[in-house]
């Protein structure tokens, strides 16, 4: 039997290993791809380090994208843990804090414990879900819509006509967009409260990790955007 440190890093190390086989044949998400492997990779490494996040800045430093090496650089000779609480406790969106707050929260609910309510919805940390996905359902259901919170990766069934921000339900107001280039993605957004959230069919292919498999189809972030919607949660581009 596998221990809860063993399960989170297998968590952090599929991932990696799904960013990793994309980057292979990705056209033009491959730069993103593998600094996501390395970003799990160094998540990994911290499972069970406690308040250590001193290698997964180091790492954003080195192989992130320019901002975002600037933030850990300066993060590096700051009070970083300050940066942490703010963020868990409902604060502006913070890339760094939440990737170093992911294998705290990852181990904790591998444990089975709670680390205390968040902001947003999900029913175990409370973080926001930065990504939705459909699976198989019964014949008399459906699929089902299942969202993937940011923070702790838990992943739990959610009506498929319901915004989870603002929690509108009419049909005629929850619209869906698709692209032909990405079959089986698509944005759901919300008229009411402009927000929306990137939609991965897993039916079609089960081995999709919808948080890695998010950053092949960006466009049609930046296609969302345009039409003045806002993701409720950035994905691992920062968008």
């Amino acid at each position: 039997m596998t221990s809860p440190e063993e399960r989170a890093r297998a968590a952090c190390e599929e991932r990696a290993a799904r960013a990793a086989a994309l980057a292979q044949h990705a056209a033009t998400a491959g730069e993103s791809l593998r600094f996501a492997e390395g970003l799990f990779r160094a998540q990994a490494a911290l499972v069970g380090a406690g308040e250590n996040t001193r290698p997964l800045l180091e790492y954003a430093a080195a192989r992130g994208p320019t901002l975002l090496s600037r933030d850990a650089s300066d993060a590096l000779s700051r009070d970083f843990a300050g940066r942490i609480r703010a963020f868990r406790a409902g604060g502006e969106f913070d890339y760094l804090a939440r990737a170093a707050l992911t294998p705290v929260a990852l181990l904790e609910r591998e444990k089975g414990a709670f680390i205390g309510r968040g902001p947003g919805p999900c029913p175990f940390c409370g973080g926001v879900p930065w990504m939705a996905s459909r699976r198989s359902g019964s014949e008399a259901d459906g699929a089902m819509r299942m969202l993937h919170c940011s923070t702790c990766w838990h992943a739990w069934n959610f009506s498929r006509i319901r915004c989870p921000a603002c929690e509108e339900e009419n049909p005629d107001k929850l619209p869906s967009f698709t692209a032909p280039e990405h079959p089986g993605v698509r944005i759901e957004a919300c008229e009411s409260c402009r927000g929306y959230l990137k939609s991965i069919d897993l039916t079609l292919d089960a081995r999709r990790v919808p948080e890695v498999d998010d950053l092949v189809s960006l466009s049609l972030d930046l296609w969302a955007a345009e039409q003045g919607f806002e993701r409720l949660e950035p994905g691992l581009a920062g968008i």
